[in-house]
C-alpha cells in the first residue's frame, strides 16, 4: 500500500528495509533459472552459497541452500550449468540485501538447451544473420591473423603450430580468453571487437576443443553471434570437432570442423604454392617451346619455297617479260604509226589533187572583186571596174574593158 510520508515526515532506513521484506515475503516461492557462476561448498557447512546470474541482462542474485538440496545434484550440477531454482525471495533487513532460499534446483537438460538454440537459430536467420551473400572471401595470404583461444589450450597449439608449418612466416595476434562459463561470452566478445578493431588483422579465427553441449554454449550465445555478424574481418569459426555445430559456425564467414582445419583452411601450405608454381612455370615453358617449334616449321616451310631459295629467279622471269611486253609494245606503236604515215600520205594527196592551188598551177586564174567575192560569170562585172587575179605564182590587177 502506499505510505504517507513527506520531508517533513519521513521513515527511518529500518522501517523501510522492513517494509520492502514485508512485501518480498508476500511473494512466495518462485521458479527461477540461470547460469551458476559462484559456488561456495565448505566442508563441514551445512548451507551451500552459490550465485545464479542471467547471461543475457549480466544480472546475478545470491541462492542459498541446504546441502541435502545441493547434494541431490551436486554430480550433474557446477560452476557454469544452468539449473532451474525453486526457491523463495528473502530479505535480509540489516543489509538491505535480496537473496533466494532454493528448496530444489534442477539441472536444465541438454534436450531444452538445443530446444532453446533452435529456437534462437530460427529467429537469428530470419534477420538474415546467416545468408550466404553476407559471408566475406577470406584473403589468399594473411599477413596477420587474430585467434580468440583459451590459454595455453590444445586449440592454441593446433592452430599456431599447423599454421606455421604450412607458411612459416604468418604472424598471429593471440587473445586469451575463456572458452567455457560464465565469463566466456563478454570476454570472447571482447576479443574479437579488439581483433576487428586492427586494421593490420587480415583474418579472425576463434577456436577451442571439444566438449560437451553445455561446455559449448558460450559459442551459440546472441550476444557473441551479433558481435561477429558485425565484424569486418573475416571470421573463422574452428570449435570443437566435426560434429559439434554451434551457431557460430553458421553466421562465421568461414566453418572449420577442428582447429587444425582452419589452420588449414586459413594459411596456404607453402610446398603445394611451390609445386603449383613449379608446375605452372613448367606448363608455361612448354607453352612457348610448342609456340617456337610451331612458328620455327612454318619458317623453315617458308624458306623452302622457290621463291625464297631463289629470290632473284623471280625478278628474271619478270625482267623477261617486261622485255617482251616492251617490245611488242614498241613494235604495235610502230605499226600504228606507219599506218597513220600512210593514211596521212594518201590524205594529203587527195587534198592537194582537190586543192585550187594545183588548178592555178596548170595555168588557171581567180578573179576576185576588191570585197574578195570570187567572180563566176561576165555579167558579175562592170566595165572598168578593176579586179584582183590570182595565179599561181601570185596576184596582179586588171581593169575589164567591154
Amino acid at each position: 500500500m502506499a505510505l504517507n510520508t513527506s520531508a517533513d515526515a519521513p521513515l527511518p532506513v529500518g522501517q523501510v528495509s522492513r517494509l520492502i521484506g514485508g512485501w518480498i515475503d508476500r511473494l512466495g516461492a518462485v521458479w527461477v533459472e540461470g547460469q551458476i557462476t559462484q559456488l561456495s561448498r565448505r566442508p563441514g557447512a551445512g548451507v551451500v552459497f552459490l550465485t545464479l546470474r542471467d547471461p543475457s541482462h549480466d544480472i546475478s542474485v545470491s541462492v542459498t541452500c541446504y546441502r541435502q538440496v545441493f547434494d541431490a545434484v551436486a554430480d550433474v550440477v557446477s560452476e557454469g550449468a544452468r539449473v532451474v531454482v525453486h526457491a523463495k525471495p528473502e530479505w535480509y533487513a540489516p543489509r538491505g540485501q535480496l537473496s533466494l532460499r532454493a528448496a530444489e534446483i534442477r539441472p536444465v537438460g541438454v534436450g531444452e538447451l538445443l530446444a532453446r538454440i533452435e529456437q534462437l537459430k530460427k529467429s537469428l536467420a530470419g534477420e538474415g544473420l546467416f545468408a550466404p551473400e553476407r559471408k566475406k572471401a577470406l584473403p589468399f595470404l594473411p599477413q596477420l591473423i587474430g585467434l580468440v583461444t583459451g590459454r595455453a589450450s590444445a586449440a592454441e597449439r593446433d592452430v599456431l603450430e599447423n599454421a606455421r608449418h604450412r607458411w612459416p612466416a604468418v604472424r598471429f595476434e593471440v587473445r586469451n580468453v575463456p572458452v567455457q562459463g560464465v565469463h566466456a561470452v563478454p570476454q570472447v566478445v571482447q576479443a574479437v571487437k579488439d581483433l576487428d578493431a586492427l586494421d593490420d588483422v587480415d583474418v579472425i579465427i576463434v577456436a577451442r576443443g571439444g566438449g560437451s553441449v553445455e561446455d559449448l554454449l558460450p559459442f551459440s550465445d546472441e550476444q557473441l553471434i551479433r558481435a561477429v555478424a558485425s565484424c569486418r574481418t573475416p571470421v573463422v569459426s574452428a570449435i570443437g570437432h566435426e560434429p559439434d555445430s554451434p551457431l557460430l559456425d553458421l553466421v562465421a564467414d568461414l566453418r572449420a570442423s577442428t582447429p587444425t582445419d582452419a589452420a588449414k583452411k586459413v594459411v596456404p601450405d607453402v610446398g603445394e604454392e611451390y609445386e603449383r608454381v613449379r608446375w605452372l612455370r613448367d606448363r608455361a615453358r612448354r607453352c612457348v617451346d610448342a609456340y617456337l617449334d610451331r612458328e620455327e616449321r612454318g619458317l623453315a616451310h617458308a624458306l623452302g619455297r622457290p621463291s625464297m631459295e631463289h629470290p632473284h629467279r623471280m625478278v628474271e622471269e619478270r625482267e623477261e617479260q617486261v622485255a617482251a611486253l616492251t617490245d611488242r609494245a614498241r613494235r604495235t606503236v610502230g605499226h600504228l604509226l606507219d599506218r597513220a604515215a600512210s593514211e596521212l600520205t594518201h590524205t594529203h594527196a587527195r587534198v592537194v589533187a582537190l586543192s585550187p592551188a594545183a588548178t592555178l598551177q596548170r595555168g588557171y586564174a581567180v578573179l576576185q572583186k576588191p570585197d574578195g567575192a570570187v567572180v563566176r560569170a561576165p555579167e558579175d562585172t562592170s566595165a572598168g571596174e578593176e579586179l584582183r587575179a590570182r595565179v599561181a605564182e601570185g596576184e596582179f590587177t586588171v581593169r575589164v574593158d567591154i
